[in-house]
């Protein structure tokens, strides 16, 4: 079975979340919760807030063991703001903000070694 939540419109760039998203995917949910706590960087506070719901959300389904099947991050819309130039000048520059997408199941996922590199079984024969 698999559990989603989509945390959308969080105001923190996708580039800075896609760090911090990278370090947990692999970890099991409590492990990523508690690697996020010791975390410096102000994107951890947003993953966390967003494993704890998917964790309520699969508890609540009566699932155990959960795993991450998939972490996203994926960029949002952007607000057009602008800074003070030269002369009266206004510089543009956007804000970025992004949707976290994080998909858990009670299926034990297996990473192996040919899943890396792009081969499978029957390219070894």
């Amino acid at each position: 079975m698999e559990v989603q939540t989509i945390q959308k419109y969080i105001h923190t760039a996708p580039r800075k979340l896609r760090l911090v998203a990278d370090m947990i995917r692999k970890l099991s949910p409590e492990k990523a919760l508690e690697t996020l706590r010791f975390t410096n960087k102000s994107a951890a506070g947003d993953l966390i807030k967003a494993i704890k719901t998917v964790v309520a959300n699969a508890k609540t389904k009566g699932m155990e063991n959960i795993n991450f099947k998939a972490v996203e991050v994926n960029e949002g819309s952007r607000m057009k703001r602008f800074r003070a130039g030269a002369k009266g000048r206004a510089r543009p520059y956007k804000r970025r903000m992004s949707h976290i997408k994080i998909v858990v199941s009670d299926e034990l996922v297996v990473h192996s070694k040919n899943e890396k590199k792009g081969k499978t079984e029957s390219s070894k024969k």
